[in-house]
């Protein structure tokens, strides 16, 4: 199954196969290397609000932002992730990342 939650590492994939046998027809991706591109986006989306928060503002951070500029976009980028998650406020972004 090529769900990432209470997964084995070895585990075989067994859903998302369509998926996978897609990319395999329209790419020269193989089956294995369709799989693993699959498990990667997956992985992506998989982020929680929170776990997105705080990898965000290490990011920006790191690019040299200032904190009003980082959860200002922090909050703009929040409602276009896969699934949208509650509407965070400015304090509510700065709690995730400070505690």
């Amino acid at each position: 199954m090529l769900d990432r939650r209470n997964r084995h590492p070895d585990a075989s994939p067994t859903t998302h196969d369509d998926l996978v046998d897609h990319l395999v027809r329209s790419s020269p991706l193989g089956r294995g290397e369709a799989a693993r591109v699959v498990l990667d986006v997956l992985a992506y989306f998989d982020e929680s609000a929170e776990e997105f928060v705080r990898r965000r503002h290490r990011e920006l951070q790191s690019a040299g932002l200032t904190n009003p500029d980082i959860f200002e976009r922090i909050g703009a980028e929040l409602p276009h992730r896969a699934v949208a998650p509650p509407e965070l406020s400015l304090r509510q972004l700065r709690r995730i990342v400070y505690g």
